[in-house]
Order: C-alpha cells, then sequence, then structure tokens
C-alpha cells in the first residue's frame, strides 16, 4: 500500500500501467491464446488474399477494387497493432505495458478505427458516382483523384487524431491501472494526475471531426442511391443492390462494432459477465479485418473468380468478365 502511495505521489514513478483485464483469464490463458492466434491468423491471410490478388490482377486496378485493398490493408494495421499485444500478455504472468507502448497502441488503435469510417465513407462517395453518373463515373474518378481519395483516407484520421492526441502525449499519470485487455484514450486519461476538462471538453467536439464527415458523406451518397432506385427499373434495382450490398454489410459490422465500444466505455458494465464485457470491447477491433475480406472476396464477381483460380493453382489468373 505504501508503494502505491508512494507511486501517486510522485508521477514521475508511474512509467508503466496495469492492465487488469488480464487477470480474468489467466485460468483459461492457453485456450484464449490458441483463439486468438486463430483469428489473428485468420486476419492475416485473408486481408493479404485480397491484396495480393488485386495487386497481381491489372484488370481489378479500378476504383472500387482499390479502396477494397485500401480496407484490407487499414484491417492488418489494426489488427497488428491488437493481437501480438494480446497474445504476449496472454503468455506472459507480467500484464505491464509501459506508458510509451500504451500510449503507442492507443494511437494506432484510434487512428485505425476512423481510418475504417473514413475508407467505407470514400466508398459509398465512389458507390454513389458508380450508381448515379455512370456514364462519367471514369472521368470522375480519374486516376488523379482516387490518389487523392486514398491518400485522403490515411492521411484525415493521422492529422486529426494526432492533434488531438498531443493533449494526452503531455499529461503526467498518478494511477496504474487500466481494466481492459488494451490500451484506449478514454481509460489512459482517467489515471492522469492533470485537470482533464479540456481533453474531455475538446475530446467531444473532435468526435465530430472524427466521424461527422464520414456519416454524412455515406448518408447522402445512399439517400442518392435510394432516390435513383426508386425511379429505376427492377434490373437496375438489383444492380444497384448487388454493387452497395457488401458495402452496407461492411458499414453496418463496423457501426454494430463501434456501438458496443461506446457502450461498455460510457456505462457501468460491473453487472455483466466479464467474457461479454470483453467482446463488447473488442469487436470493432476484431470482426471488421475478419469480415470485410469474407464479404468482398465472396460478394464480388471479379475478385470471387480470381480467388477461386488462385486455390485452383492455375499459374495464369482468369480475367474478368464484367458483367
Amino acid at each position: 500500500m505504501s508503494h502505491v502511495t508512494k507511486e501517486m505521489g510522485n508521477t514521475s514513478a508511474v512509467t508503466s500501467f496495469i492492465l487488469t483485464g488480464y487477470s480474468e483469464m489467466e485460468t483459461l490463458a492457453q485456450l484464449y491464446f490458441s483463439v486468438f492466434f486463430i483469428l489473428y491468423i485468420c486476419i492475416l491471410v485473408s486481408n493479404s488474399v485480397l491484396i495480393g490478388v488485386i495487386y497481381t490482377v491489372k484488370l481489378l486496378h479500378e476504383p472500387m477494387h482499390l479502396h477494397i485493398c485500401n480496407l484490407m490493408c487499414n484491417g492488418l494495421y489494426g489488427s497488428t497493432s491488437l493481437f501480438p499485444f494480446l497474445l504476449k500478455h496472454l503468455s506472459s504472468q507480467s500484464h505491464e505495458v509501459s506508458v510509451a507502448g500504451c500510449l503507442a497502441q492507443v494511437f494506432c488503435l484510434h487512428t485505425f478505427s476512423i481510418t475504417e469510417f473514413t475508407i467505407l465513407a470514400v466508398m459509398s462517395y465512389d458507390r454513389y458516382i458508380a450508381i448515379c453518373y455512370p456514364l462519367q463515373y471514369h472521368s470522375i474518378m480519374s486516376a488523379r483523384r482516387l490518389r487523392s481519395l486514398l491518400a485522403f483516407s490515411w492521411c484525415y484520421p493521422f492529422v486529426t487524431f494526432g492533434l488531438y492526441f498531443v493533449l494526452t502525449v503531455r499529461l503526467t499519470f498518478c494511477s496504474r491501472v487500466i481494466f481492459k485487455v488494451y490500451c484506449a484514450n478514454f481509460f489512459v486519461l482517467k489515471l492522469s494526475c492533470n485537470d482533464i476538462t479540456v481533453n474531455n471538453v475538446i475530446g467531444l467536439l473532435t468526435i465530430g471531426v472524427f466521424i461527422l464527415p464520414q456519416v454524412i458523406t455515406i448518408l447522402f451518397s445512399y439517400t442518392q442511391i435510394l432516390i435513383i432506385c426508386m425511379h429505376s427499373g427492377a434490373e437496375s434495382q438489383g444492380k444497384a443492390l448487388r454493387t452497395c450490398g457488401p458495402h452496407l454489410l461492411a458499414v453496418i459490422n463496423y457501426c454494430v462494432g463501434c456501438l458496443f465500444e461506446v457502450i461498455q466505455s460510457r456505462f457501468n458494465m460491473s453487472h455483466m459477465p466479464y467474457e461479454a464485457y470483453t467482446f463488447l470491447s473488442l469487436y470493432f477491433l476484431i470482426f471488421p479485418p475478419l469480415l470485410n475480406p469474407v464479404i468482398y472476396g465472396v460478394s464480388i464477381r471479379t475478385i470471387r473468380i480470381q480467388i477461386i483460380c488462385l486455390f485452383r493453382g492455375k499459374s495464369r489468373l482468369s480475367p474478368v468478365v464484367k458483367k
């Protein structure tokens, strides 16, 4: 007790945090390790296969496919920011993480989540142009604009969150305990010795910056698509559904994960079983990278054909026949 008191009184002594979420996993640590290891391998393989197929087949170098490739790259980025960390702590008796290591994970996981939503918003804009302006699609979605959108998908999240993250990096910490299995900005702020009122106010304001443009883009795009579909024939409606279906599934899957994260972070979850709490906290970090390759690899015919050819061992991938 005196040691803890001394640490709280001396902010320079707090050089690491303790992740108490792992204490509940210790009895089944090997099982959790095996599950997370298998999930990580599945994510690495599935996302890498789609990236490899899209990169290799030049006929797939179209805006929609390149945006999908961008989404898969972000899935690898987010998963690699989480799973090695989980596996390390599940195989260790110590559940400490340095302040620098924790802050690095905070930055990676938060930029992953914002980038995911930004890419989905850019993809909805691409679908809006493809369906509402089909004849002008290639002139509007030119190579230059495509490069700009791909770069924007990464630069916007990193710059916006980076500016806010500076406020967290400058804090000193008096407490060490984080009630999670990974580091999150909201929980790190609560350990600060400083007055975090400014952080909380700016944090609430920046939520609009992090998600509002994406929400507006997605809602606008699909509102316009819906209006076009309402005035089109059954064949056009079916084609629009096939074109937008995978993207809508990805958006819904990610939004469900974000909703789970908000619920378990902002409300008292002490009454909830530990397994359910952990599932809610990890959903948005695990299931989008896990399911996105399945959604796009199975649903989009042009990609599905190439994957089938790849696994059949054909030396030359089948040319894409456009529908």
